[in-house]
């Protein structure tokens, strides 16, 4: 029997017991408990900076909201064991929100399913009981929205999406999950001030580190779902209209090619159409959800960003360096591998190693990460990173400059040669088609279609 139908069978339940909110002059605080009867009680909290002269006493609509925040962290804690049946003593649900919820927690735990040898059935992998009902009966009457909310998580993307919506001047505010230098950087290289950034606290409950230490199921989740719910608070609170999000075409790629296994799941088009009408049916804030990016693949958006050196400096896109104060590069994971090529193209190699720290495209400890990027593997790394097209792109673009310049190549651009992967010939015409290729798969309003291609035009 396998630890996945062990765990079923020995615990079939899992309870999403509570959501509470708790209001004071400067917060609004948001606390959760879900049960694994028999095992475990997780107390995850969130802690949301409130305006003044807002309040939420008694709304439903901002119920509904912090309700489906905990709908989202619940997947976290309910993968210890994969209960067959989730309790939701809280809350409303419709049949057709437990359709959702189902299939958000599934492609969302692609990964899951796949690096822990987990056959699981889409329909039947959970049952999902709601028990509850909303005390609150209607919502507050709020001024209309208007403005951005901006997601900044430190990287490229985000800050490409900054300086483009504040130089074509939208009003932009900034929300961020827990502050990181690299965070606040972004925003004041963006030229607004320091409290233009509005910063939730998340505190995930611990004790879950406990129990996949003694071997309890662990793996990814869809973490971006967090993010957009999370978000859809803070823009509600904040009355901004529009939470614009910085995900890219190359994140609807599967992660494991044929399968629906995709790291970026809750990044992807899908995932944002989905989020897009169920807030439309069943939050009802008025608040519009999308990624300004999303026509674009990672190769366009690394070109563009080169365009704004003032970022090289303080950009980062390391989970694992992340982890660390003040956040860095760590130089041995395959997200700053990715980062290295696909800038590759655009940057000097001195220039990439003064952003990396050390000059990566000659370590041989990459060799591994870079035959899954250039898709010579089973599965790409399990990281947010590009389509492999692109990087195959970047990479002979980045071969044919060097070459050029009579520069000699790194190991890793050695090895790409060797394998035969290297075509000159087909060159400007790739690069020449990705440069000029928009995604109509997008939810972009006009005006804001109008300024990416726009800065598309100035830029590529």
């Amino acid at each position: 029997m396998s630890s996945f139908e062990k765990y079923r069978e020995q615990f079939p339940v899992f309870n999403y017991e509570s959501y509470t909110v708790t209001e004071n002059p400067e917060s609004v605080e948001v606390s959760y408990v879900f049960t694994i009867p028999g095992l475990a009680e997780f107390t995850p909290s969130w802690s949301f900076p409130k305006p003044q002269g807002i309040s939420v006493s008694g709304d439903l609509t901002f119920e509904r909201l912090a309700f489906s925040l905990g709908m989202a962290e619940a997947v976290s804690y309910w993968k210890a064991v994969c209960a067959p049946t989730v309790r939701v003593k809280c809350g409303e649900l419709t049949d057709e929100q437990i359709k959702w919820w189902k299939k958000l927690w599934f492609l969302g735990l692609g990964e899951f399913f796949y690096v822990n040898r987990i056959t699981a059935d889409r329909e039947s992998f959970v049952d999902i009981v709601p028990e509850g009902k909303f005390t609150c009966t209607a919502p507050a009457e709020l001024p209309v929205p208007g403005g951005c909310l901006v997601p900044v998580g430190g990287g490229k993307d985000s800050a490409l999406t900054l300086e483009t919506l504040v130089n074509a001047g939208m009003e932009c505010r900034c929300y961020a999950i827990n502050k990181r230098c690299s965070i606040t950087a972004t925003v004041t290289t963006a030229g607004l001030a320091e409290d233009s950034l509005i910063t939730a606290s998340r505190r995930f409950d611990r004790s879950l580190v406990a129990l996949n230490s003694k071997g309890f199921l662990n793996g990814h989740t869809p973490f971006s779902s967090i993010v957009a719910f999370s978000a859809e608070i803070t823009a509600y609170l904040n009355r901004l209209k529009y939470i614009v999000l910085s995900n890219e075409s190359s994140a609807n790629e599967s992660t494991v090619a044929g399968q629906e296994v995709n790291h970026q799941y809750s990044k992807s088009f899908e995932f944002e159409r989905d989020f897009h009408e169920y807030e439309e049916k069943f939050l009802g804030t008025g608040i519009y959800y999308f990624s300004f990016l999303r026509p674009l693949a990672e190769f366009q958006i690394a070109k563009m960003f080169v365009a704004h050196k003032k970022y090289l400096p303080v950009f980062r896109s390391c989970n694992l360096g992340s982890k660390v104060s003040p956040d860095i590069w760590c130089g041995e994971c395959p997200k700053c591998l990715f980062v290295s090529l696909i800038l590759s193209p655009f940057l000097t190699p001195d220039e990439l190693t003064a952003i990396f720290g050390r000059d990566m495209l000659n370590e041989p400890a990459m060799l591994e990460y870079f035959t899954e990027l250039i898709g010579q593997s089973e599965h790409k790394p399990f990281e947010c990173v590009g389509s492999i097209d692109e990087v195959n792109l970047a990479v002979s673009l980045a071969i044919r400059r060097l070459e050029g310049e009579g520069s000699e190549l790194p190991l890793l651009f050695r090895e790409y040669k060797q394998r035969g992967l290297y075509r000159p010939e087909e060159l400007d015409r790739l690069n020449a088609e990705c440069c000029g290729s928009f995604n109509e798969e997008n939810l972009l309003p006009a005006e804001f279609r109008g300024i990416l291609k726009k800065e598309m035009e100035r830029l590529l």
